[in-house]
């Protein structure tokens, strides 16, 4: 197997990282020293600003579209967000892997786990595909292949509903009715082979 594509493959999964990453700070520069606990208001992503000295909590809000609020006091956030907000905020949910999967609770990283088992499964379709091609010196799709496609497609099609994002329900609502129909007619296949020997 060549170490090229597999290089490539780890430098274009850093880029995306790093962009992803990158993108969640663009336009807000929180306080240094601060911490920071995501928020979202319609449309708009962004931070709630934490400063904590000597037991005085202050906050600000800062969104992507450059949007800066007054500091202001939990007791005045709590008025203008809500109690549930205010306690996110007070309690620091500001976990790393809270921050790192775009989620305010734990609660959630459960249907992040299913997104992730989802884009296991699909890359080790496309991984078992490369090591089968690469062995036999030619392009061949196992059915192990259309296996984890339909398993991945469909987690990640539920995943895509939670987060109600309607690109990854487009790309995965065809792509599972195509890997069920490449498993249908694989059956199909093999039970015709199987009678054609028996006839002989």
């Amino acid at each position: 197997m060549k170490w090229e594509p597999v290089a490539l493959m780890v430098l274009l999964i850093g880029l995306g990282l790093w962009l992803v990453w990158g993108a969640q700070d663009m336009g807000v520069k929180p306080a240094a020293g601060a911490e920071v606990v995501p928020l979202r208001v319609g449309s708009e992503r962004g931070v709630v600003e934490v400063v904590k000295e000597s037991g005085d909590v202050r906050v600000r809000v800062l969104l992507r579209n450059g949007f800066r609020s007054e500091s202001m006091t939990l007791d005045e956030f709590r008025a203008r967000f809500g109690e549930e907000v205010a306690k996110d905020v007070s309690d620091g949910q500001s976990h790393p892997v809270l921050r790192m999967f775009n989620i305010t609770s734990w609660g959630s990283f459960v249907w992040v786990l299913v997104g992730l088992v989802g884009q296991t499964a699909f890359f080790g379709r496309m991984m078992i595909q490369w090591i089968v091609s690469e062995s036999r010196k030619e392009s061949v799709v196992p059915s192990i292949f259309w296996w984890l496609s339909l398993g991945g497609g469909v987690m990640l099609f539920v995943y895509f509903v939670w987060r109600q994002d309607v690109v990854g329900v487009l790309g995965q609502s065809s792509g599972v009715v195509i890997y069920a129909r490449n498993l249908r007619l694989l059956a199909k296949r093999k039970r015709a082979m199987a009678n054609g020997s028996r006839t002989e």
